[in-house]
């Protein structure tokens, strides 16, 4: 990628970010303790980093306001419609990971 532009990366890379939100719209089965648990990143991570990114360019954006472009509506919604319960099995993944990543930074 380093050939093209910095507007065809940045339109790229934009196009790219659409399809992951469509792809985790298209699957809402996939719970965010998951994607922490396999990829240290969820939903939320992703509302925040646009809430960053915002903040870093000048541009107001709120955190609720990210997370229901994230979410594809209100985050109280999206919870109520699809977020289940955390499983012990995956609490204690979720803690396992946590303490693995502290391991890491402590290196």
């Amino acid at each position: 990628m380093s050939q093209l532009d910095d507007a065809t990366r940045t339109e790229l890379e934009a196009a790219a970010f659409r399809r992951l939100l469509r792809h985790l719209d298209e699957h809402k089965e996939v719970q965010n303790i998951d994607l922490m648990i396999l990829a240290d990143f969820c939903r939320n991570c992703l509302s925040k980093w646009l809430v960053a990114a915002a903040d870093e360019r000048g541009v107001e954006l709120d955190y609720d306001s990210a997370r229901e472009h994230v979410y594809g509506m209100p985050y109280g919604e999206w919870k109520e419609k699809y977020q289940q319960e955390a499983t012990p099995e995956q609490q204690a993944a979720f803690a396992a990971r946590q303490a693995a990543k502290q391991e890491t930074q402590g290196e």
